[in-house]
């Protein structure tokens, strides 16, 4: 486990139905191993015992699957209304002394340990700074929010994610390169894919990187526009 600046836990957020894919995406099987199981262990090795899952549509089946998971579980019974009542569970949840919050989609299984990592230390614990993955030609979640943003993190509604905090407060986000956080595991052919790709000799998972090169977070766009919300 890594040693943090200061008192960070994670929220993954894993309530979805996964209508689109049919079938409960945590569950699905990659690299030997169920997709909430890989990156539950993978935010445990950067914060320890300072993990907790969201779960909702499917949260009697994936309860067990963390039985012998030092993370903690919040069950979202209002799903339905879109990640933002995830978010606003999971804060609400927070331990008094936690300093930030990293929140982490269940299906962003490109997202390693390492990247977790270095998303800490471009934070550096600073109460003034977000940290925020850059994928895609903007930013997004796997990102770090400050105690101050926790009042904003609550008020969200619907499936309006996080994203908007990072348009809002643009001047204050570090952006790390992260390529691997714009992987999807949505539809039945970017799960094909995924398998077809972790079946070569190198095992890993490839991810094309656009966008990244001097991308820069645009204006802060309509908050009801869908490039809001961060699904899971």
């Amino acid at each position: 486990m890594a040693t943090l600046p200061a008192s960070l836990h994670v929220l993954i957020l894993a309530a979805g139905a996964s209508s689109r894919l049919g079938e409960p995406k945590q569950l699905v099987r990659l690299g030997g191993r169920p997709i909430l199981h890989t990156m539950v262990t993978r935010a445990v090795a950067l914060a320890g015992h300072a993990v907790t899952v969201v779960l909702g549509a499917h949260a009697q089946t994936l309860t067990p699957l963390l039985k012998h998971s030092p993370a903690s579980i919040v069950v979202n019974r209002q799903w339905q209304e879109g990640l933002g009542s995830s978010i606003r569970l999971g804060v609400s949840r927070l331990p008094p002394a936690c300093d930030a919050v990293l929140l982490l989609l269940a299906d962003q299984i490109g997202v390693t340990a390492d990247d977790l990592k270095r998303l800490a230390s471009a934070w550096k614990g600073e109460d003034t700074v977000i940290a925020a993955g850059l994928y895609s030609g903007t930013v997004g979640v796997p990102a770090i929010f400050p105690r101050w943003c926790f009042s904003e993190l609550m008020a969200l509604r619907g499936d309006h994610g996080a994203k908007i905090l990072l348009y809002r407060h643009a001047d204050r986000v570090a952006r790390v390169p992260m390529t691997s956080a714009a992987l999807d595991v949505d539809t039945p052919d970017q799960l094909a894919r995924l398998r077809r790709e972790l079946e070569q000799p190198s095992g890993e998972i490839v991810v094309a990187q656009k966008g990244l090169n001097g991308a820069q977070v645009p204006d802060a766009p309509d908050p009801s526009a869908s490039d809001l919300s961060l699904s899971n």
